[in-house]
């Protein structure tokens, strides 16, 4: 299967394929962008480097990039996908963009014969929570929810405690049917 695909998206044209390094520091910008837990650029464009097999940018039709995903295959779990971050430009939101990075992460890790898929995701978060559901029910598989870490495990800065991350583990994943749910 191709690592690039062409689709609609609203009035754009968006192009999905993975990273390469020159994409780091737009991730980091569009990472800020959108209020998530900002990384260093560095760990952006390292990330872009050593992960871009299994990282999905999405870019409209002038280039520019409209969203991201970023995920590895946990070392301690080889048949595991953990889903870092999903992060969708402001103008990008609405047109199903996220699920379509899902998707296309999703195909890959079904051919290379992994079987879950793991995200962490605060309890507040309806959106996440609604793709996570959404992408489970569209592979016929569990999407299992439970707290992973409190807030004690992050350190307090000027905003306040981070919120708990509860890990949704969706699986077993093979090839899925409908990708409109």
């Amino acid at each position: 299967m191709s690592s690039e695909t062409t689709e609609a998206a609203g009035r754009e044209d968006v192009r999905l394929s993975h990273p390469s390094p020159e994409d780091g520091p737009h991730m980091w910008r569009l990472a800020g962008d959108t209020g998530m837990d900002v990384n260093s650029p560095y760990a952006y464009t390292l990330w872009c480097r050593d992960f871009a097999t299994t990282s999905v940018v999405a870019r409209d039709a002038d280039g520019r990039m409209a969203a991201y995903v970023t995920g590895y295959v946990r070392p301690d779990s080889p048949d595991t996908y953990f889903l870092w971050q999903v992060a969708v430009g402001s103008e990008y939101r609405g047109q199903r963009l996220a699920r379509r990075m899902l998707d296309f992460i999703g195909e890959r890790l079904a051919e290379q014969g992994l079987r879950y898929l793991e995200a962490t995701v605060t309890p507040d978060n309806e959106a996440s929570r609604a793709l996570f559901s959404s992408f489970a029910r569209s592979l016929g598989a569990e999407a299992v929810w439970s707290p992973l870490f409190g807030s004690e495990h992050f350190p307090k800065d000027g905003e306040g405690p981070h919120d708990p991350e509860d890990l949704v583990r969706i699986g077993p994943i093979g090839a899925h049917s409908d990708t409109d749910d």
